[in-house]
């Protein structure tokens, strides 16, 4: 749980139970978007060696 956000929605005034969840979903919520940015980190890197193998052979080729 993000303990910065539960105390700033208690403080605000909202219910202890629900500043609670409310801090749990955006802590999953972080979890997700760091995987996902993960996942789009490996996805360029491979999109990288895709082209790398392809155009190299290409210029190679159009040297020749």
């Amino acid at each position: 749980m993000l303990s910065k956000t539960y105390a700033a929605l208690v403080a605000a005034g909202a219910p202890e139970a629900a500043a609670s969840e409310a801090a749990e979903e955006i802590a999953d919520f972080e979890r997700k978007l760091s995987s996902m940015l993960s996942d789009i980190k490996l996805i360029k890197w491979t999109l990288g060696v895709v082209l790398a193998c392809v155009v190299v052979p290409l210029i190679k080729s159009l040297l020749e």
